[in-house]
């Protein structure tokens, strides 16, 4: 059964991104990797919230533009949305988050869902939903601009299963 991860690059001050969605601040520190290089195969389909969807690239102007991962990964990409837009190849649009994750799953078969934004990994999150985070720290701070997580309730148990990666307890 697919389990959920929510794996992200983010600054040392918690910041997915820069105002407005900015990616441009990660664009120089994109190089290999062996723990993205290892994970990218056991993901089976992407979680994306729209505005993930429709925002900023860090391969902007490069051959990696507009692809996962650079053009690292394809597969089935499911999108939380309440306003589809026209269709997108190999993209489905989806209205609620439980069909969405539903759809995901079954796509993903026993690969990882890699949820992509930080607002529905939120909702994942609160919707118990949500198995494992990867936070792939980058060493600048942005000091403004869209958080890891925006939410106010108590804190959340993880439980550490590698480097930077967290099984939600």
């Amino acid at each position: 059964m697919a389990k959920l991860l929510y794996a992200f690059s983010c600054s040392i001050d918690g910041f997915l991104a820069g105002p407005g969605g900015d990616m441009s601040w990660l664009t120089p520190h994109l190089r290999p990797d062996p723990l993205v290089d290892e994970l990218i195969p056991r993901i089976g389909a992407l979680l994306v919230g729209r505005r993930t969807f429709d925002g900023d690239d860090p391969h902007r102007g490069g051959a990696g533009e507009g692809k996962a991962f650079g053009g690292g990964w394809e597969g089935p990409q499911f999108v939380l949305t309440h306003h589809a837009p026209p269709p997108v190849p190999g993209v489905t649009f989806v209205g609620d988050l439980q069909s969405a994750v539903a759809a995901a799953a079954e796509a993903a078969g026993e690969k990882y869902v890699n949820v992509l934004g930080a607002d529905v990994a939120r909702q994942c999150l609160e919707a118990g939903v949500l198995d494992e985070i990867l936070a792939l720290p980058v060493p600048v701070l942005l000091g403004a601009g869209v958080r890891i997580f925006e939410r106010v309730g108590p804190p959340v148990p993880l439980e550490s299963i590698g480097p930077c990666w967290y099984r939600v307890v």
